[in-house]
């Protein structure tokens, strides 16, 4: 019998890997008793499932209603009750949300303590983004943060220092531990699901109810999570962490880590890929406008053979890609420095959000003159596109306001949005014109960023 093996609340324990699409959960609950993880929107925006989940790469919160059995192979999971101690001693989170009426009829409590536990752990201050994935609709954010702030800084108790080691040893259920594997395997297997964070998939089994017969894991990959500089470029593994990748670009890329930043929330963060946001070919997935901005070149592989492309030409269709059976995403590549790139996002909220409209730019200028430009949307048609027409009137000419302003006219050539509950046609386009324009006052100095208030 297949079997997987991990630590919960720093017992061993093993279950049948009979059902490798049984979310945490439902097992958490159904079969442990353990209750309070809650289930909310079961689909990875709430945050009331949160968990504590700790393997090699560090401690992260995630959302355990998304998040399949096999994917904790080998790893360490703590619930809301495995954070009292030995002595059934109240973690400091637990003690700061108390002393700070940080909870009110409770049912989101437990997953604000487990996010603020492995803030706690991890030393994150960020607070507000750190919780931006936690709602609460009854007490209000201020004493959850004045709790955060009350435990910042100060040291987790020495229970939750789980050690995954003592489970490893198993090979992991249903997951090829390299991408060689993985390629062999895939071949002769086209048809099964590629599951890397289970971010989307997930939804696929908690909201669609759908059977998928055959699946493989992607997180015993290592080598595809590497994010590697050579020369000039970047490569980005196709398993790499959208939090992963955040941090690794945010000093040479700055603009396009903090359009990660608003990607979902930390705990999708921790979980979705970078491959994955690309492959699924989402019109309004947030990081392929930006890595088409970029001039990103995508790198395939379907067993022993490998081809690469520009980004751009992956998406050829609403949720149509060019991509054989059998064949995956291996790696993007950037280059490792795009001065003049800049990503906005535009959507109803600022935090958990998906785009109405995301608008990336790299206009390259010289003795005032645009020499290049590459601007890409999502959230515009149904993929992932270039301005072609756009680009075609700023090329050649002075960089200006009469310039850019001529250049907006020429969005309705490249786009016909549609309407839908984010936003309207017209909208749409509106948007992405003020967005070129936001982005040529920002080149020239102006303070253009709404969340940067002075007297």
């Amino acid at each position: 019998m297949t079997t997987i093996a991990f630590l919960l609340n720093g017992t061993p324990v093993r279950v049948s890997g009979d059902n490798p699409t049984r979310t945490l959960l439902d097992w958490l609950r159904e079969e442990r008793g353990l209750t309070g993880t809650k289930e909310g929107c079961n689909e990875g925006d709430c945050g009331a499932c949160t968990v504590m989940v700790t393997d090699d790469a560090g401690t992260r919160a995630l959302n355990s209603c998304i998040l399949l059995l096999p994917q904790l192979h080998g790893r360490a999971v703590r619930t809301v009750e495995g954070l009292t101690g030995p002595k059934g001693e109240m973690h400091p989170v637990q003690t700061a949300m108390v002393e700070k009426h940080g909870s009110q009829c409770g049912f989101c409590t437990p997953g604000f303590v487990m996010s603020l536990a492995v803030a706690q752990k991890t030393g994150a201050v960020d607070h507000d983004d750190y919780l931006a994935g936690n709602l609460c609709r009854c007490t209000g954010y201020a004493p959850i943060i004045r709790a955060a702030e009350a435990v910042a800084g100060t040291e987790a108790p020495g229970w939750v220092n789980d050690d995954p080691g003592k489970v490893r040893g198993e090979r992991a259920p249903y997951a090829p531990s390299s991408s060689d594997e993985l390629a062999a395997w895939y071949e002769g297997h086209p048809d099964a699901v590629l599951i890397a964070g289970a971010t989307d998939v997930g939804l696929w089994v908690t909201k669609e109810l759908r059977d998928l017969p055959e699946v493989a894991f992607l997180h015993a990959c290592t080598d595809l999570q590497r994010i590697e500089r050579t020369g000039d470029s970047i490569r980005i593994g196709a398993g790499a962490t959208i939090a992963a990748l955040r941090k690794a670009v945010a000093e040479t890329h700055p603009t396009f880590a903090e359009l990660l930043r608003r990607f979902a929330s930390e705990q999708v963060r921790g979980a979705a890929t970078i491959g994955g946001n690309i492959a699924n070919g989402s019109p309004i997935g947030d990081a392929p406008p930006a890595l088409i901005a970029m001039g990103a070149t995508l790198h395939l592989r379907k067993g022993d053979t490998r081809r690469e492309m520009p980004l751009e030409d992956f998406f050829i269709d609403y949720r149509k890609q060019d991509r054989a059976k059998g064949e995956f995403v291996e790696a993007v590549t950037i280059s490792a420095s795009v001065p003049d790139l800049a990503c906005y996002k535009l959507s109803k909220r600022f935090d958990q959000d998906i785009s109405a409209v995301c608008g990336c730019f790299n206009v390259t200028r010289e003795a005032g003159v645009v020499t290049a430009a590459r601007i890409a949307f999502g959230g515009m048609a149904g993929t992932p596109k270039r301005a072609a027409a756009v680009e075609a009137v700023l090329v050649g000419q002075p960089w200006t306001v009469a310039t850019v302003e001529a250049a907006v006219a020429a969005f309705a050539q490249d786009f016909t949005p549609m309407s839908d509950m984010r936003a309207s046609a017209a909208y749409r386009l509106e948007a992405a014109g003020n967005m070129l324009l936001r982005y040529f006052h920002a080149t020239e100095g102006r303070a253009v960023s709404v969340l940067e208030v002075s007297a």
